[in-house]
């Protein structure tokens, strides 16, 4: 049986050749290298659902020299792109695609803060997370060209980063209602807790096999940072995956028993969250946080939440054991504090003293 292809594929067969082309709708049809499985296949197919496509590839006249479309096409040809992960370069291509599309006709060396912060950046005003993604792609392309020589230094140095709204952990009440609502046995209740008791990202929760789960721990190759990790297995996680029958080589899989892809897995979790009655904000990332945090409050140091979640750099473990040391210190500097109660009467007896104790008006009882 022919492979399935991927949404606005064909396949035609002329004088005995088989063609894939991408087409969406009644536009435009796209050929496309004929392995579905190759690289090649798989960056054409995203360039062709983000409008890019090979004939204007092709037909691209060669960029002016010392223009962001030069750079941009320089980048594109780079071993720093060339040897990024596939997701990692659908990710950047997107953005990349805007950069040059709006941008492409501005020089290199005109790039100064301002004009950064006017042309690049304003036009994206009330959405920083689109902002943040802009300037950090266009930091990317800044490097290359210091790297190049086409810039002596970062004209976006002094560009503060806009602040996007940070995922949340979830609260452990939160947590509770979750566990409530799905209970042992139930496929959101193995994902929640492959989430909470390892404190991995969905794209490492929706590719983990049963062969990851040796010896009582359970083996992770981290898709965005390739680290590798050995976890071991919480007791809680160890009851809900004992209570899970092994059908499939993945631990998690769709209702015909295949792989989720990674959206297609967020979109089920955000309806069993949905589902459990918890707010917008509960999102599946906000179980690694919910992990770090609850790793930080129990007294774990930066290195070991650091071990634990993957953390490349230190100070992204700090943040949980910052958050953990200032509740306590709170608590405890509350704690501390005299108790003050104002009252008309003496906290002592007063007859300990041989007195009489005193009514408001000073006469005595």
């Amino acid at each position: 049986m022919p492979r399935k292809l991927p949404p606005y594929v064909e396949r035609n067969v002329v004088k005995g050749n088989t063609y894939l082309s991408f087409r969406r709708g009644k536009g435009t049809r796209i050929r496309l290298p004929a392995d579905p499985t190759s690289t090649e296949f798989q960056d054409a197919y995203r360039a062709a659902l983000i409008g890019q496509t090979p004939a204007k590839t092709a037909g691209r006249t060669a960029a002016a020299p010392g223009t962001i479309e030069a750079l941009v096409q320089s980048y594109l040809r780079s071993p720093e792109y060339v040897e990024l992960r596939a997701t990692t370069k659908q990710g950047y291509r997107s953005r990349i695609e805007m950069i040059r599309t709006k941008h492409g006709h501005r020089t290199i060396a005109g790039l100064t803060a301002s004009r950064i912060s006017a042309a690049f950046l304003e036009p994206l005003a009330g959405k920083p997370g689109a902002r943040l993604s802009l300037l950090k792609m266009l930091r990317i392309l800044i490097r290359h060209a210091i790297g190049k020589e086409w810039l002596k230094h970062d004209p976006s140095k002094s560009i503060r980063r806009p602040k996007s709204n940070e995922i949340r952990s979830w609260t452990d009440e939160e947590i509770v209602q979750f566990e409530e609502r799905w209970p042992v046995g139930s496929k959101q209740r193995l994902a929640f807790a492959l989430h909470l008791y390892t404190g991995q990202r969905r794209s490492d929760v929706h590719r983990m096999t049963w062969a990851d789960v040796v010896s009582g721990k359970i083996r992770v190759v981290q898709q965005k940072t390739g680290a590798k990790l050995s976890i071991y297995l919480h007791p809680d996680l160890r009851h809900v995956l004992d209570a899970t029958v092994r059908q499939h080589v993945t631990i998690l899989n769709t209702g015909f028993g295949k792989p989720f892809t990674v959206s297609g897995y967020g979109n089920w979790l955000r309806d069993a969250i949905t589902d459990a009655g918890l707010p917008v904000d509960c999102q599946p990332h906000g179980l690694r946080k919910a992990a770090g945090r609850r790793l930080a409050e129990v007294g774990c140091s930066a290195n070991v939440i650091m071990a634990v979640l993957g953390h490349k750099s230190l100070s992204e473990a700090e943040r949980y054991t910052r958050d953990a040391d200032q509740a306590r210190l709170a608590e405890a500097g509350i704690v501390r504090l005299p108790v003050r109660i104002t009252n008309n009467i003496a906290q002592t007896t007063p007859e300990e003293f041989g007195e009489v104790a005193k009514s408001k008006e000073g006469s005595k009882r």
